[in-house]
């Protein structure tokens, strides 16, 4: 892994046959992967408004965003991550929050909505309650 690398495995470990999980594809970028499950980083330097979104769907697509603040889309551009449907490697270095989140759909339709830690609410994995883990 090269230095400045931040690795974020993600298990689901849960009744798949409950799950509506997408079926594999060609690795791409792709846009509301949220729509489904999916898996999601959220990474800001300590102090700063500014972040990064990434979203990786068990299908192997990804994406990746930046914001200039709260929901705020920054025109920066940023690296596509290393993504093989389990782990996804991004380029990061510290010091950093960092926002672990899935969104899991059930065959029926429904929704959870899971996170390191969540704002009063409903979920919203954007806001800074939600970067709850610190990396130097």
């Amino acid at each position: 892994m090269p230095s400045g690398a931040l690795a974020v495995s993600f298990i689901l470990d849960a009744d798949r046959h409950r799950l509506r999980i997408p079926p594999r594809r060609l690795p791409r970028r792709r846009d509301n992967l949220w729509r489904h499950t999916c898996f999601e980083v959220f990474i800001s330097r300590k102090g700063s408004r500014a972040y990064r979104e990434y979203n990786f769907s068990p299908s192997g697509e990804w994406a990746a965003y930046a914001f200039s603040s709260y929901r705020k889309r920054a025109d920066a551009s940023v690296a596509r991550p290393g993504w093989n449907g389990r782990v996804a490697t991004i380029e990061a270095r510290g010091p950093l929050k960092i926002g672990v989140s899935a969104v899991i759909e059930e065959k029926s339709g429904a929704f959870s909505y899971w996170a390191l830690r969540h704002p009063p609410g409903k979920p919203d994995f954007h806001h800074r309650r939600a970067f709850a883990m610190e990396l130097a």
